[in-house]
């Protein structure tokens, strides 16, 4: 069983989706609960928070400084996505190494 985490207006998101022909949860519509970031933190550690994010140019310094997690339930646009669970196995992103395996 395979399924996306991610935002519907992402390309990135839209590809991963089209490619593995599964629907996406969009995180927006249907919020990540505490234990699921927690899971997605505890295997792909800070590089879930994006940081290239427009949401993120937009924090001040002291947001910034917050914990992850309780970044991500205020804002899960700052998700770096997709988030794929395929089998039970997490993987960040669509780039080549993804596919590769998903593929």
């Amino acid at each position: 069983m395979t399924l996306i985490y991610g935002i519907k207006t992402c390309d990135t998101c839209r590809k991963a989706v089209k490619a593995l022909g599964v629907e996406l949860t969009d995180i927006r519509e249907t919020p990540l609960t505490r234990a699921q970031l927690e899971r997605f933190h505890a295997a792909f550690g800070e590089v879930l928070v994006n940081t290239r994010s427009t949401t993120w140019r937009g924090l001040s310094e002291e947001e910034r400084a917050r914990d992850s997690l309780d970044l991500l339930m205020d804002h899960p646009t700052l998700m770096k996505r997709p988030v794929i669970e395929h089998d039970g196995v997490l993987y960040l992103g669509w780039g080549k190494d993804v596919q590769a395996v998903l593929l």
